[in-house]
């Protein structure tokens, strides 16, 4: 009977692998090798490699500082307010804020362009009826109205103060 002939395929060595793929790679990737030349000249120009090679070594330390100010009530509060504005300004279509801040250097305008002339009483009750002021009143208006509801809201919820005395706000 006939005896299998044995064959076995070697593995291949994987440095020579990558000894192979290292010395083809100049070839292949010289515009890509040339372009990672010019960034880290670019980086090394500006200083930046310094500033990384800086912040590595001591990122320990800096980890710890960064922690240890943000562990402070100060800053948690800062962060949970930080959040709820978040919230608050996600709410707020941009046209509206639009027409907030375009009101703003207009009225600054009206006023520094009349600035010469005399305030009268008559002349403010005036333009205080036109439409545009009893609009913007009514908003202001809608606001407190808001605003004074969310505090009798939040007057029976007791909040922790520094020295454990509510701030007066005057009203009762």
């Amino acid at each position: 009977m006939a005896q299998p002939i044995r064959f076995s395929v070697p593995a291949p060595d994987p440095r020579a692998v990558l000894r192979d793929r290292v010395d083809r790679a100049p070839e292949e990737h010289a515009q890509a090798i040339l372009a990672a030349y010019e960034l880290l000249q670019a980086l090394h120009d500006r200083g930046i490699l310094d500033v990384t090679t800086s912040a590595l070594r001591a990122s320990d330390e800096l980890l710890e500082k960064v922690v240890d100010s943000a562990n402070t009530p100060d800053a948690i509060r800062a962060i949970r307010n930080l959040m709820f504005w978040r919230q608050v300004l996600g709410r707020i279509e941009p046209t509206w804020f639009q027409g907030i801040f375009q009101a703003i250097p207009d009225g600054l305008a009206t006023a520094t362009a009349h600035r010469d002339e005399p305030v009268g009483l008559w002349k403010l009750l005036r333009r205080a009826m036109s439409k545009d002021s009893l609009r913007g009143l009514a908003a202001g208006i809608d606001f407190l109205e808001s605003f004074g509801r969310h505090l009798h809201m939040l007057e029976g919820i007791s909040t922790r103060r520094p020295s454990g005395a509510r701030p007066s706000t005057g009203l009762t």
